[in-house]
């Protein structure tokens, strides 16, 4: 369905002073218009809102046929006839052609310029002849590259823009034939070409092509692509069409089966396609790609002429994007970014706009109310020029008025914007970003009356039409030529040209300000606002789209004219957020992208709504409350005023009850009165959502409140479990982000003090659960405690324990343990006792994880030495001495943070032996502990000396007792007592002949009897 409105695209009106009935028209570039008539080209300057100027003119070989302009190389090409001949011939340097009898150069395709000829083609015109075997039918220039492709009958010959170079300051643009893709049993009626892709139609039939230049992609060049034997579709017609040679043409009209081919399957059109390299350099394209192969049937119902139902304006549009801007608004490159590729064609009553760059799609269909012409397409609009077709049996009487009253002029939208949007940004179609759908209706913005209207073209923001009256049915001329379009229009500002002749007119039509036509078109909509109908939401998307198109070539706006375009995007996704937040539509969610996207904030947002009645469900569309509902959940640094937040509050209230209690912990809801969010919750049904959370939050409210005994006795309706899954349902009762930074709300700090368990366990469920992550987590304790980054304090090591007892995954758990060690290291070296009671104690740790092995006997012989008073470093030894001893624990991780625990003090002692020990240097922590606690060898080396570490006792300790029993002094006692002990176990471990050798040889042999006589005694036994 096609929406019609009756706004105002088109402004000023002139007329090209012609001095020729026009016979081809083109236009392009910045200012280039051409018009040719008879064997002569005029060119014409065409500045803004100035009246046209003559530029130049220039004669032609004969009379122009076919003729097109290229932006790059600023070149004219013209298929000229003369004596029945056709030529091609392409105009370059014409800027310089002062006069029509200016002096210009005429030269054949590739030829070489010599340079003293060279410098001679600076100040003047040349002319380039491209001579074909084939009589040339249409022609298309590449608006990225220039390059130029040529329409004969089965073939199309592509010629390349280059340029020679005559010296360093000055080159000659010239082209080369690079190219033949012959098309079997195609006739050319239009061609398009941009970048590779090659658009063919003939007369019911259209073919896309992309020509590849990566030769992994498929075959090389001159390989067939799709064969007629092969091809099932192309079989079906060859043996349909043997059928009908056998019937009477004149009894019966065969048409084809109309059809339609996307992406690889158009290769079964039965059309078979061929490269064939014919430039002097390496071939450029070596695959060929068919995207869309599509033929119609005419529809003989109507009894027209066969004229009547051809195709007509195929155009392949490009959107890309003209470098890129910083933040000062100056262009980084100049070089186009192809962004995406459309291509149009029309029959007389129905337009195709396809998308075929990543995918090929059938973007909209455009239903024409009369005949259309011919078409052209811009990144914002469709242009149509339509006449009435009468059926047969009209009254001639009627026919006459009808042919006099029957041209218009018809501007429709597009899509392209939309597309571009989606291929460009991965965030659109999210709750972050939004645009109006592919598939939503197109609308006719303007049906402008014109008088014997025939052609038309496009460039920039420029319509040229060719008007020229029927003489027998204007049997008096009542209006000036100059006043075409309708007089209603008040905002058309007519000029008055120079020249006009009667019977017919080249007109310039300006196209409005993209700005301009946006502020009609929300002006337009707010018809429509009031009835609550889609409509509104069409109009208003239209206007998005055309403003989004207005910036999609950023590089050809000036920094004042793109920032009024910004804010008109701004400006458009703020009315669309406030059409789906108050109409009733099933794209209500919609209202959070497109507000998002307006930069208006959550209290600007609410301030347009109605709030003059009170307590009606009805009231609150559901795309306003899942704005809001999204937009406090993603902590927005945002205050509501204690107003605004009571409307919320009372809107969750009366819509979503059970979303009220998440809507309260929202930190934009700061500033509502605690006693109003209160009386809400203790008015809520709780059999529908969690009774546990809405405690919390009643809890929560009542100590806003100062009330501490509500508070108590709601905490204590629920066991700390129970609490704890109520905190998991809503983290942000106990920690907020405000500004990037973690914050810990009121609670949290009231139960840092009441329940400081229960908040280290609620913060250990939401970690998790995912609710917050480790170092948000760190950061909130240390915040909630008053501690400066460098400073732990107890309840975050309370956390980390915690952690531990959990069971973490193994990713974190050597970090976690890390920090762990690190706080008990530097409190031991520090003697820095914890700032708050420790929530367990070690004993607790060593019965509740496994991580916290049980400590060494030997460890407790090596400490007692030591008479700790203190028992909170008591506890903190306890706990490092009990993780080391655990199996989690990467020993070697933590040996260079030892350093500023001394091992002058029996707990430094025993930690440094215990890490040495863990890394298997027994023999080190041998000599250690004989030298510093000799009455813990003997536990150490019952404990740590076992299996392959066994010989330890005879080829280690003995000798290290006995060379310090001789060395006598005040451990001689304990050395001695250890020395009995060791040899007790080496009598019972080895043969007596080894026990005889490890003895030493001036021993006593009195003290040493015993033990050989055990010795002894023990293998007589065995």
């Amino acid at each position: 369905m096609v929406h019609v409105y009756n706004l105002h695209p088109f402004g000023s009106q002139q007329v090209v002073p012609c001095k020729l009935e026009p016979e081809q028209f083109c236009g392009g570039g910045r200012d280039a218009l051409f018009v040719a008539a008879g064997c002569k080209v005029e060119a014409f300057a065409v500045a803004g809102q100035e009246l046209c100027q003559p530029r130049c003119a220039f004669s032609t070989l004969g009379r122009v046929l076919r003729m097109a302009y290229s932006e790059a190389g600023d070149y004219l090409v013209a298929i000229e006839e003369k004596n029945k001949a056709t030529f091609l011939r392409a105009y370059v340097n014409w800027r310089s052609k002062r006069t029509e009898n200016s002096r210009v150069c005429i030269r054949m395709v590739g030829h070489n310029v010599e340079g003293s000829l060279g410098e001679a083609f600076r100040d003047q015109m040349s002319i380039v002849e491209m001579p074909l075997s084939e009589t040339p039918l249409c022609v298309s220039c590449c608006p990225v590259k220039g390059d130029l492709l040529v329409g004969c009958t089965n073939k199309l010959v592509l010629f390349s823009l280059k340029y020679q170079s005559i010296n360093e300051e000055f080159s000659v643009l010239d082209f080369e034939r690079s190219l033949i893709i012959h098309v079997e049993n195609v006739t050319p009626v239009e061609i398009s070409f941009c970048v590779g892709h090659v658009a063919v139609m003939s007369d019911l039939e259209v073919l896309i092509l992309k020509l590849d230049s990566d030769p992994k992609n498929g075959e090389r060049v001159n390989s067939r692509h799709s064969q007629k034997a092969d091809n099932p579709l192309k079989q079906t017609e060859e043996e349909g069409s043997n059928e009908m040679s056998h019937l009477e043409s004149d009894d019966f009209v065969f048409c084809q089966k109309p059809i339609e081919l996307l992406g690889e399957k158009s290769e079964q059109s039965g059309i078979s396609v061929k490269l064939e390299s014919t430039g002097l350099a390496d071939t450029k394209y070596f695959h060929v790609q068919h995207l869309l192969y599509r033929r119609f049937s005419p529809d003989i119902s109507l009894c027209v002429l066969s004229d009547d139902i051809k195709l007509h304006s195929l155009q392949l549009l490009p959107i890309y994007q003209t470098g890129s801007l910083t933040s000062d608004g100056k262009n980084l490159s100049q070089e186009k970014e192809l962004l995406s590729l459309f291509c149009f064609f029309s029959l007389p009553h129905v337009g195709y706009l396809y998308m075929v760059v990543k995918s090929v799609e059938l973007m909209s269909i455009y239903q024409y109310p009369e005949k259309c012409q011919q078409a052209v397409l811009t990144p914002q609009f469709l242009h149509v020029i339509t006449r009435y077709g009468h059926k047969s049996g009209a009254s001639t009487l009627l026919s006459g008025l009808s042919s006099l009253l029957s041209n218009n002029l018809q501007c429709f939208t597009v899509r392209c914007s939309a597309a571009v949007a989606r291929e460009e940004d991965p965030y659109m179609d999210t709750t972050l970003k939004a645009c109006p759908p592919l598939s939503m209706d197109v609308c006719a913005l303007r049906i402008q009356l014109f008088i014997g209207l025939k052609a038309i073209c496009h460039f920039r923001n420029h319509i040229i039409l060719l008007t020229k009256a029927d003489p027998k049915a204007m049997p008096e001329r009542t209006e000036s030529p100059k006043r075409l379009l309708s007089k209603k229009d008040t905002s058309v500002k007519i000029k008055t040209p120079p020249v006009a002749e009667a019977g017919w007119n080249l007109y310039i039509v300006n196209t409005v300000s993209p700005v301009q036509l946006y502020k009609e078109m929300v002006d337009y909509s707010n018809t429509y606002k009031t009835a609550k109908t889609q409509s509104c939401i069409h109009l208003l998307s239209e206007a998005h789209l055309l403003v989004r198109a207005a910036l999609m070539d950023a590089g050809q706006l000036e920094p004042g004219e793109k920032a009024e375009l910004l804010e008109a995007l701004r400006e458009s996704c703020g009315h669309l957020g406030d059409c789906y937040s108050r109409l009733d539509t099933q794209h209500s969610h919609l209202a959070l992208p497109y507000y998002k996207m307006s930069g208006l904030s959550m209290a600007e947002v609410l301030s347009r709504m109605d709030w003059t009645l009170e307590d009606e469900p009805q009231k609150y569309e559901k795309g306003l409350i899942f704005y809001i509902n999204h937009s406090l959940y993603e902590n927005l640094d945002e205050e509501l005023s204690e107003e605004l937040a009571a409307k919320v509050a009372q809107m969750f209230y009366v819509v979503e009850p059970k979303q009220l209690p998440h809507v309260l912990s929202s930190p934009s809801m700061k500033n509502i009165d605690p006693a109003t969010a209160l009386s809400y919750l203790r008015k809520l049904d709780t059999s529908g959502l969690s009774s546990i959370l809405v405690t919390l939050t009643k809890a929560a409210m009542a100590l806003r409140m100062g009330d501490v005994d509500t508070h108590r006795s709601e905490m204590k309706r629920y066991s700390e479990m129970k609490l704890v899954c109520g905190f998991i349902l809503e983290p942000r009762l106990l920690v907020q982000q405000r500004q990037g930074q973690t914050v810990p709300t009121r609670l949290a700090l009231h139960l840092r003090d009441a329940q400081p368990g229960l908040l280290v366990a609620a913060v250990l469920g939401l970690q998790k659960n995912s609710k917050i992550g480790i170092e948000e987590a760190d950061s909130f304790f240390k915040v909630l405690c008053g501690k400066d980054e460098d400073t732990i304090p107890q309840l975050l090591v309370d956390f980390w324990e915690a952690q531990l007892v959990a069971c973490l995954p193994d990713a974190v758990l050597q970090e976690l343990c890390f920090k762990l060690t690190s706080q008990y290291i530097w409190r031991l070296s520090k003697r820095q006792p914890p700032d708050t009671t420790p929530l367990q104690t070690s004993e607790d740790l060593i019965n509740a994880c496994s991580h916290y092995g049980l400590i060494y006997p030997w460890v407790h012989v090596l400490i007692s030495s030591d008479s700790l008073a203190d028992r909170n470093y008591t506890e903190d030894l306890s706990k490092l001495q009990s993780l080391v001893c655990g199996p989690s624990f990467d020993i070697a991780s933590i040996i260079p943070f030892l350093e500023p625990l001394s091992e002058d003090t029996a707990a430094g002692l025993s930690v440094h032996v215990l890490c040495r020990t863990r890394l298997k240097e027994y023999e080190q922590c041998i000599d250690t502990l004989l030298d510093r606690c000799p009455e813990a060898v003997i536990p150490y080396a019952n404990h740590e000396l076992k299996e392959e570490n066994r010989t330890l006792w005879w080829k280690k300790l003995l000798p290290e007792l006995c060379q310090r029993i001789k060395c006598g002094g005040e451990k001689y006692p304990l050395y001695l007592s250890s020395l009995k002990e060791t040899l007790s176990v080496v009598a019972g471990e080895l043969e007596l002949r080894d026990f005889l050798r490890v003895l030493p040889e001036d021993g006593s042999a009195a003290f040493f009897l015993p033990y050989l006589l055990y010795c002894s005694r023990r293998k007589s036994l065995t």
